[in-house]
């Protein structure tokens, strides 16, 4: 997301230097939406999301002398707006928070029915009536599994990143992955089965 030209380290100093302006500016234009997309999954008001890309960058600008690099720059800022959102939801108290990883020992269930089909999630965005299909099923998947979800096969981290910003193990990240899909099969399934 960062131009290649551009390294992390190099971004870094200059985003905690004394002008961090052309950094910040940077930042704000590669993670402002992924941000904004993220905030949105968790939350589902756009005023939120807003809100939440406001609070991440703001946060990150007070708080980014205190960074010290062990994750990426996009980890950080990714694990700033999740937590400004998780906070916006414990305001609310409408939709459980996601759980610790306690509850990803039991196993999934298994799907009803399972189509054959090999479409990525860029693929069915692609056609509007799948799209929307989608969205309205990812929506109804548990918090918990959705943002796995969203960060890793809609956002493209990886699975130690998403790790990082959801302060979870790597393997509860796979496990939740996993029923992510499983559950979007099952839940895409009489859809694809109709096509």
């Amino acid at each position: 997301m960062i131009n290649e030209a551009t390294s992390e380290n190099e971004l870094l100093v200059r985003f905690q230097s004394s002008d961090p302006s052309s950094a910040i500016a940077e930042l704000f234009e590669a993670y402002a939406d992924p941000i904004y997309r993220l905030a949105l999954q968790l939350l589902g008001d756009t005023d939120a999301a807003e809100d939440v890309v406001q609070e991440t960058f703001i946060s990150a600008i007070s708080h980014r002398q205190s960074f010290e690099g062990r994750s990426k720059l996009s980890s950080w800022l990714y694990r700033i707006a999740y937590n400004a959102a998780i906070g916006r939801l414990r305001a609310r108290q409408t939709e459980p928070l996601p759980e610790d990883e306690s509850d990803d020992e039991t196993p999934s269930p298994l799907p009803h029915s399972l189509v054959d089909w090999n479409l990525t999630p860029e693929q069915l965005q692609q056609d509007s009536e799948a799209a929307e299909v989608l969205q309205r099923a990812i929506l109804k998947l548990p918090l918990k599994y959705r943002v796995v979800f969203f960060l890793r096969d809609m956002e493209d981290q990886s699975t130690e990143q998403t790790a990082e910003v959801l302060g979870l193990t790597e393997t509860a990240v796979k496990v939740r992955l996993h029923r992510a899909r499983m559950a979007l099969r099952e839940a895409l399934s009489d859809y694809f089965e109709e096509r």
